[in-house]
């Protein structure tokens, strides 16, 4: 019996908080571009046929622009034995950015960074790893350590004019 106990205390459990099979659309997720500020990026966000979610556009470094972001402000409650958010993804080589907020209110996003490969992949994202920033400007010591996520968003802005395409099967948090 006490080996049944000790062994169920280390079962790592997962929750799903993002999973296109399921969603009836793309609705709920909302495109911020660098036309806030004067830019002229363009993205798009939908499901596609295979039932995945697609972010995709053009980001121009006219104006003083260079980012596309597509947000989803919800609700996510995570236990103290959450660790990392694990995204299954397909990328076209780039460099992105996965954010979250504790707090959908709060003024600035705790950040990673990550490459997308071309291929099918899965990222996985340690929280503790998750940086602040406002604007661009780093935060100093301030880590994601919190059971709440109220909002989340993809990222891109590599200084560059480039067209993009990443698709998004699911997000989970281990």
């Amino acid at each position: 019996m006490r080996s049944l106990l000790i062994g169920i205390l280390f079962i790592q459990t997962s929750m799903t908080l993002v999973h296109f099979k399921s969603e009836k659309n793309a609705k709920n997720w909302r495109i911020v571009n660098d036309t806030v500020m004067g830019g002229v990026s363009a993205s798009d966000f939908s499901i596609n046929s295979s039932r995945n979610g697609v972010f995709k556009g053009f980001v121009s470094t006219r104006n003083n622009g260079g980012f596309a972001m597509v947000q989803l402000y919800q609700q996510f409650k995570l236990t103290e034995q959450t660790k990392k958010i694990c995204i299954r993804l397909k990328g076209d080589g780039k460099n992105y950015q996965f954010r979250i907020k504790s707090n959908p209110n709060q003024p600035f996003w705790f950040v990673k960074n990550f490459k997308t490969s071309g291929k099918w992949e899965t990222k996985v994202l340690q929280l503790e790893e998750f940086q602040a920033y406002f604007r661009g400007f780093r935060l100093a010591s301030r880590k994601f350590n919190t059971q709440n996520i109220g909002a989340l968003a993809f990222f891109i802005g590599n200084k560059k004019e480039e067209h993009f395409q990443l698709e998004i099967e699911s997000i989970t948090v281990e």
